[in-house]
């Protein structure tokens, strides 16, 4: 059965290249990074004027978590909760697809923060699609672009860009 592109969009390894680092990855500079994104952000996927997104970021368990909320209220509604385990930086994606991968930072340079997949439940790597790694690139305080990659039976299936920006109030 062929899902939306809107739904794989946030069935959310980045196709850009890959960063090299000499130390590992300041996870609790980049979780602060993180939470600082709270609140609702629109914008579009796939390109700057394609199809529209939104996705809200809220500081949840007394700030040690950021919860990511992708497409709220739809029926594509997905979850991503990030917190520090220990030095590293932590993801589960609760996609609509049934499954939840989980990532960690794996490299920060600048405002780039790069994940990459770790394993997951309700899923077979190997099998099932699902999202694999990814970048968040925070370009100012109001302005986000993020690149997710889709795997399927074990390979690359694609690309899901997000360009969203904070609304002015």
């Amino acid at each position: 059965m062929k899902r939306p592109a809107s739904a794989l969009a946030l069935a959310v390894s980045l196709a850009a290249s890959p960063m090299s680092y000499a130390a590992p990855p300041d996870a609790s500079a980049a979780f602060t990074q993180l939470k600082a994104l709270e609140g609702r952000w629109v914008g579009h996927v796939q390109k700057a004027d394609g199809p529209p997104a939104e996705v809200t970021y809220r500081n949840i368990s007394g700030g040690t978590a950021v919860m990511e909320v992708l497409f709220p209220g739809t029926p594509h509604e997905m979850t991503s909760i990030y917190h520090l385990d220990g030095d590293q930086l932590v993801m589960t994606h609760y996609c609509a697809m049934g499954n939840q991968p989980r990532m960690k930072l794996v490299a920060v340079d600048g405002n780039r923060l790069r994940f990459d997949f770790t394993g997951g439940s309700n899923m077979d790597p190997q099998q099932s699609t699902h999202i694999h790694g990814g970048e968040i690139r925070l370009q100012g305080p109001d302005t986000i672009e993020a690149e997710w990659d889709v795997f399927a039976k074990g390979k690359p299936a694609g690309t899901n860009r997000f360009f969203l920006m904070r609304p002015k109030t």
